[in-house]
């Protein structure tokens, strides 16, 4: 066991909001960590504070071995040495970066990575993009890596294969679970009965002792209407007055006693917070543009190639009214361009002509990351202030957040966003490349029920298996240049 790298007095604030406050944090050289927490808790922040690519004051930083990196966003770029056997073994036959699909743009960051005789690998989401061969080369390769591993990843099946211990980061501070993902989200929710008990039992206690005060206070005013009364008493009966009030007096002063216990053993027991339910997150969505057509998107016998690789020769497709089609397939074989081609009704696709398309395009995060939050939600929406503000409260945006620019927008945050800006439009067919990816657990799951529970048609590209079954109804598989209907 060897330390490789300790920090201490890791802080970061952003507008008023502390979104690190870590004491201290060690990594040894046999540690699987997967690191985890809600969309713009600071998780990529984290990486490049403990990397050296962002500097705090005061926070100190000791690295004890070499470190490699495999960023979430980051342009890729070439390096002048290549372990051209592994970068075959990822799938990465060419170098034009321009050309690179998202999964192949992926690939060439994990051969550059693993390719460097390093202590350990610190990634922020590495199977984004990367289609469920690429996972599972991914997996046996970080299994075979011999360093630490710090991984930001919200594939739980990833995450389950691959660390033996979870960071969750929440409100600055890390908590430390033992396992894999599987075994961190069973601790939670044992977390999560042990406070419900504990609430249940402090509200059953402090409602008891309340109704308890309450009744004596109760009887204590009854008291007092009695002194008041035996005071309009003839002052001939002030003897027996005198002795009657002296005995009432006393029980006043035991039933206000009574009452004061029983306000201190109510604040004795402290203010237990209520467990906190799993955010569910609702889309809104417009009304959906009335579609006759049974199949509103057809492809006969499309043809595309790009220089001399095929993608497509004669392939055929139908994609019926209102149903959830999904693309699947290995990286580089055309769904992207499928898509793209869907959306330019190019020769051989026939798209009917009231069809309203909305397109989540897989990288949206290189558009103008300059413009403020509520600016870019107006763009084309017919949607006032105060309805973007509630759809993006629902998706876990605070309140400031919409005066904030893209640009500090965490890559989560960014494909929310750029979902949200979608969701608002008035369509009637979604498409949605790799709408999953960089999501958290609650707006994974809130993406599922929005998808199954869309009136409008969608086609989507995913390698998420969880999304897939969930949702799809009709998969088609581009493979040997055509498409072939898997169910």
């Amino acid at each position: 066991m060897e330390l490789i790298l300790k920090a201490k007095d890791i802080r970061v604030e952003f507008t008023g909001r502390d979104i690190l406050d870590i004491d201290e944090l060690e990594i040894y050289d046999y540690d699987r960590i997967g690191l985890v927490g809600a969309n713009g808790a600071g998780k990529s922040t984290l990486l490049k504070v403990l990397l050296g690519e962002l500097t705090l004051p005061g926070c100190k930083i000791n690295r004890l071995g070499g470190f490699s990196y495999i960023p979430q966003l980051d342009e890729v770029t070439l390096q002048e040495e290549k372990d051209f056997a592994l970068m075959g073994k990822l799938n990465v036959h060419q170098l034009e970066v321009q050309t690179m699909s998202g999964g192949e743009e992926t690939r060439f960051k994990l051969s550059q990575a693993l390719s460097k005789q390093v202590h350990g690998i610190l990634a922020d989401e590495p199977t984004s993009h990367l289609d469920r061969e690429g996972i599972d080369f991914l997996i046996g390769q970080i299994k075979c890596f011999s360093g630490a591993l710090l991984v930001i990843s919200h594939d739980r099946y990833f995450l389950d294969e691959v660390v033996d211990k979870i960071w969750e980061l929440k409100d600055g501070r890390i908590t430390e679970y033992w396992g894999n993902y599987s075994d961190y989200l069973r601790q939670k929710e044992e977390e999560r009965k042990s406070q419900a008990a504990k609430y249940e039992q402090f509200v059953a206690e402090r409602d008891r002792l309340e109704q308890a005060a309450e009744e004596k206070r109760k009887q204590a005013r009854k008291i007092d209407q009695k002194v008041k009364g035996a005071a309009k008493k003839n002052s001939s009966e002030s003897g027996g007055r005198l002795a009657h009030q002296k005995t009432i007096g006393s029980k006043q002063k035991k039933m206000y006693n009574a009452v004061k216990s029983m306000e201190h053993r109510v604040a004795a027991l402290g203010d237990v917070e209520a467990p906190k339910d799993i955010r569910t997150i609702r889309f809104r969505q417009s009304k959906a543009l009335a579609l006759y057509n049974p199949y509103p998107i057809i492809g006969m016998e499309i043809n595309k190639r790009f220089g001399d690789k095929v993608l497509f020769e004669k392939a055929s497709f139908q994609i019926p009214l209102g149903a959830k089609v999904a693309l699947i397939g290995g990286n580089g074989v055309g769904k992207t361009t499928l898509i793209q081609m869907i959306l330019s009704a190019e020769e051989g696709i026939s798209i009917s002509p009231k069809a309203e398309i909305g397109y989540f395009a897989q990288n949206g995060y290189k558009y103008n990351r300059n413009q403020v939050v509520i600016e870019f939600m107006q763009e084309n929406c017919d949607y006032n202030v105060s309805e973007i503000r509630s759809v993006l409260a629902s998706m876990g945006f605070l309140h400031n957040d919409i005066s904030k620019t893209l640009s500090v927008l965490s890559g989560g945050e960014i494909i929310k966003l750029l979902l949200a800006k979608m969701l608002m439009g008035r369509y009637n067919i979604l498409l949605m490349d790799e709408p999953s990816n960089f999501l958290d657990l609650p707006s994974l799951e809130a993406l599922e029920m929005l998808m199954k529970g869309y009136a409008g048609t969608i086609v989507f590209i995913t390698h998420d298996k969880r999304l897939l079954d969930n949702v799809a109804d009709i998969i088609y598989e581009i493979k040997d240049n055509g498409l072939n209907l898997v169910q």
